[in-house]
């Protein structure tokens, strides 16, 4: 058996919580030390969860320990800064979502990536619920799909910043359905036509509901739908999905197991696969693809797409018509050209002879 990874996490608020009791569950890694600007918060969660030996500081600099890698769960402003240090320490690293704020820092992050030679793959904990992985494996065996769409309405009373937030539904949760959407289709976006609004009732400062339609390039359309001041009968927190294929019709609530139905009539049960979930999810697939040098899912390339989803949607609600991704990522990429101070991460930004296929958006 291979040795476990040893691991920094850096931040341990109220998600950092979460992860330090996914590692302890997990085997195949250790926690080498605890990082937060509150080093007393850190102090208090390490104790809680069982890693009073573990040390704990406000930068990895002063933590001063030996390392495999980083999971980075600070909040999201503070993701470049960290993980790209983590890579250009030599570190790998996994990264709450979203990877960054905007497309031009996860541009800068993949640059980061490339001159370090290290991983960074992002946890969109959504592609490993197994309930969704089953419905997917559903929409590939009924065939063509022509349609998928996710309604998403829930009344969270968040306090603090969302609620301050002037897309809040969009940039905080959207990325969760966006993301998972690619995976289910197989195929990527090209455009999306996007409408925000607040209903009167909503206790958010921005818009708190929207409605998207994306294009993708195998022909499908996603619709997204939803709101976070719907109260009553609310959705799932994945939302209520709906596939429709050449071959029948499949759905899942988004907590239950998924059902489908061939055009014959006949009943398509899910094959449910007893693989671990969520953001446990995450980090075995991060720990196999850093011991076998793979390209997990989220890798961090791949994931500027997801980000350039929502990224797009924002834009289209404020100016009313359709955008395309790929203007999205290469306005971003004019923008990293144009504000990335390091040199060495500049001059691998300008050494891509095209972004759109650096990130696999084209071929």
């Amino acid at each position: 058996m291979p040795e476990p990874l040893r691991l920094l996490q850096v931040g341990a608020g109220g998600m950092g919580r979460a992860w330090l009791r996914t590692i302890s569950a997990n085997p195949d890694v250790i926690l080498a030390g605890l990082v937060d600007l509150d080093v007393e918060a850190a102090r208090a969660a390490a104790d809680e969860h069982g890693y009073g030996d573990v040390p704990v500081a406000a930068s990895i600099d002063e933590l001063g320990v030996d390392a495999d890698a980083v999971i980075d769960v600070t909040v999201p402003v503070a993701h470049p800064k960290v993980s790209v240090d983590a890579l250009l320490r030599g570190l790998p690293v996994l990264c709450e979502k979203p990877l960054a704020e905007t497309v031009r820092e996860c541009l800068a992050m993949v640059a980061a990536s490339e001159v370090s030679g290290k991983l960074l793959m992002v946890s969109q904990s959504r592609r490993y619920f197994r309930a969704g992985t089953a419905f997917g494996r559903q929409i590939a065996e009924l065939g063509t799909i022509g349609s998928l769409s996710c309604e998403f309405f829930k009344a969270p009373h968040f306090s603090g910043f969302r609620e301050r937030m002037a897309e809040p539904l969009l940039v905080d949760m959207a990325i969760h359905q966006f993301d998972l959407a690619r995976k289910l289709i197989g195929s990527e976006p090209v455009s999306v036509y996007c409408e925000s609004y607040n209903p009167d009732w909503s206790w958010f400062d921005g818009n708190a509901a929207a409605t998207a339609l994306f294009k993708f390039a195998d022909g499908t359309r996603f619709s997204f739908t939803g709101s976070w001041c719907a109260p009553g009968l609310e959705t799932s927190w994945n939302g209520h999905w709906r596939a429709s294929t050449s071959g029948g019709t499949a759905t899942w609530d988004g907590d239950g197991l998924p059902i489908a139905e061939r055009t014959s009539g006949e009943a398509l049960p899910p094959d449910v696969v007893e693989d671990p979930e969520e953001i446990a999810g995450s980090l075995v697939e991060f720990v196999a693809a850093v011991r076998s040098a793979t390209i997990p899912q989220s890798e961090v390339h791949s994931n500027v797409i997801s980000l350039a989803m929502v990224e797009a949607a924002v834009r289209s609600a404020s100016l009313g018509t359709p955008v395309k991704i790929a203007d999205v990522i290469s306005d971003g990429y004019t923008e990293a050209l144009s504000t990335v101070q390091d040199p060495t991460l500049h001059t691998t930004l300008k050494s891509w002879p095209n972004v759109l296929k650096v990130v696999g958006l084209e071929s």
